[in-house]
């Protein structure tokens, strides 16, 4: 589980220094400034998350089982918070109803709180030290 979080944490950070790029380069060029300043808050969460999920790989007092839990939370976390985010930020340029992506948002916060909340209990509940 050790390598797939930690695999996984590196992709969600290379594709966050992507999508970080192409909002200070080519975003500005097709979308509103507020748009964009929108949209590097989702990217901003995207990398926060990929920082978190390479602590949840690489501490050794967290079960298999916890990184697990904590991998789909965070995930699920940026595919709801950054994720609607980004489509939000093209709302005026698809042609359809983006309304109920709104309310998505949100969920993907709470998602993101729970993660830490779970691995903060996680981590007093460990009997393994810290090395």
């Amino acid at each position: 589980m050790t390598r797939k979080v930690l695999g996984i944490a590196a992709l969600i950070g290379a594709l966050g220094v992507i999508l970080g790029a192409f909002g200070a380069h080519g975003l500005k060029k097709i979308v509103t400034e507020a748009q964009v300043i929108t949209f590097e808050v989702g990217v901003r969460y995207q990398m926060y998350h990929a920082f978190f999920l390479l602590f949840v790989g690489i501490c050794t007092f967290f079960s298999d089982k916890t990184k697990k839990i904590l991998l789909f939370l965070t995930l699920f976390g940026i595919l709801f918070f950054s994720g609607s985010i980004y489509l939000l930020t093209f709302k005026d340029l698809i042609s359809m109803n983006l309304s109920v992506i709104g309310p998505v948002t949100p969920v993907g916060g709470l998602l993101f709180i729970i993660a830490w909340l779970y691995a903060g209990i996680q981590v007093f509940n460990s009997k393994k030290s810290v090395k």
